[in-house]
């Protein structure tokens, strides 16, 4: 298709990289951003990979994130780490914390990762998929600016408000990696909808009066819908006290916009990283059987069924829009 634009990985690694190193980001920053977009465009939804980060490029720009950030972290509790993302990227927090959450949880059987200060984290899949591969249970919460109701007609009061959980399920086969929203849909497909054209389901969002609405430019000014009514915006609100609640970040009220201005929507992320008990339980083997029980029976699988292995010689695809993005901002 004439609108999509296919690279080799080391090919679109390279452009990502000049990208950020062109919105003026420290090489570190462009490092820990380059590989979650690169994940999330070989794991994650395709609208959380190459298309977000042109959202996190001209973020740099426009100073809602600090691109040469210096993060502090303490350790208030001998499991419990605590992050301050000093207006970066949540990614770069979450890299220089990474050693020591996994060698807390291997020692105490636990670690809790909280981080404050951040901009939002991208596809969350990314952090417990990580963590996971080292063998680690992982849950993990993030909020960011109001853009989904509680209730039709009523006011924006939380993010989308994702949860990601992962389970290892040893050396030979992925993990089991969930990742979802709060709300009907990701905030990046109401923005990928108004871009092409098409309209949008019904039960996905609300127009600026409280509305339903199809039309995907009315719900960008509108807000979004949590999935299942009020159950899945009790989800929202638990999202909400593990992520902004536990961290200290931003509430998603006072959240700035991931998108606009110049401040930085300084929101919350927590991470909670469990061994799965000792090895000689077989816990891990255990979950695999379940796991190939459930694929048996027609079950799908998240992160395993339909598995994509990263390779160096893998093509990637991004709208030639984005492409076109990212070059504008690898030549300055």
């Amino acid at each position: 298709m004439a609108d999509i634009v296919e690279l080799g990985q080391a090919e679109a690694e390279a452009l990502a990289r000049k990208a950020c190193l062109g919105a003026g980001v420290s090489p570190a920053t462009a490092r820990a951003l380059v590989d979650a977009t690169l994940s999330a465009a070989q794991f994650g939804p395709s609208t959380l990979g190459f298309p977000h980060m042109v959202d996190y490029l001209d973020s740099f720009r426009e100073g809602r994130i600090n691109g040469a950030p210096q993060p502090k972290l303490t350790r208030p509790f001998p499991a419990f780490l605590a992050s301050d993302a000093d207006g970066g990227i949540a990614q770069f927090g979450f890299d220089l914390a990474f050693t020591e959450i996994v060698e807390t949880a291997q020692n105490f059987g636990i670690a809790i990762f909280t981080q404050s200060n951040g901009y939002t984290t991208g596809e969350l899949g990314y952090y417990v998929r990580r963590l996971a591969e080292k063998g680690l249970v992982a849950l993990a919460a993030t909020n960011a600016n109001a853009m989904l109701v509680a209730r039709s007609g009523g006011p924006a009061v939380y993010s989308t408000n994702p949860i990601a959980f992962g389970f290892p399920l040893g050396e030979a086969t992925p993990p089991l990696v969930i990742d979802q929203s709060a709300s009907a849909t990701a905030y990046v497909n109401l923005i990928a909808a108004a871009a092409e054209g098409r309209s949008i389901p019904k039960g996905w969002a609300v127009d600026a009066d409280g509305a339903d609405t199809e039309d995907p430019e009315k719900a960008l000014a509108g807000a979004l819908l949590p999935f299942g009514g009020r159950k899945g915006a009790n989800i929202a609100l638990m999202v909400e006290m593990l992520s902004a609640g536990l961290s200290g970040g931003f509430w998603s009220l006072d959240a700035a916009p991931f998108n606009t201005g110049n401040a930085s929507p300084a929101v919350g992320l927590t991470i909670i990283a469990m061994m799965p008990g000792p090895a000689e339980d077989g816990r891990v083997e255990r979950a695999h059987g379940q796991i190939q029980r459930l694929q048996q029976l027609g079950v799908h699988i998240p992160g395993v069924s339909r598995h994509r292995e990263p390779s160096s010689q893998k093509s990637l695809t991004m709208p030639r829009a984005v492409f076109e993005a990212l070059k504008r901002f690898a030549e300055g």
